[in-house]
């Protein structure tokens, strides 16, 4: 069992929308991310996935409306809702997701990301 330093870990990269996996337990994988200005409408269609702020304001747009996430506050997205998150300025968060989830779902985009790093 290592002890894993969060800010450590934000501190090796600087790459926007490209999460990288810090660990994984029971099936999921533990990823933190930078983001920064829009992401792409996506959903998954099997798997819920958890969006906690570390750093920053985070918006996630809905086709209910959207929702805004601060810093210490967390977003469980159910399976198969549509959304796109937002971030006007750098945001650091962490995702807990199953790790056969596909980063934008059954879309294809510039931002999409097929297998992850470990850090």
């Amino acid at each position: 069992m290592d002890v894993i330093n969060i800010n450590e870990k934000f501190g090796l990269f600087s790459e926007h929308w490209s999460p990288r996996i810090i660990g994984q337990l029971n099936g999921q994988d533990v990823k933190i991310a930078k983001v920064k200005g829009e992401f792409v409408w996506h959903n998954h269609k099997d798997e819920d996935e958890l969006f906690y702020i570390i750093k920053g304001s985070l918006k996630i747009d809905f086709e209910d409306g959207m929702r805004t996430l601060e810093a210490g506050e967390m977003l469980i997205i159910p399976k198969g809702v549509e959304h796109k998150p937002i971030a006007e300025e750098e945001v650091w968060l962490m995702l807990f997701e199953p790790q056969a989830i596909k980063h934008t779902g059954d879309v294809r985009h510039e931002l999409t990301v097929d297998s992850y790093k470990k850090i």
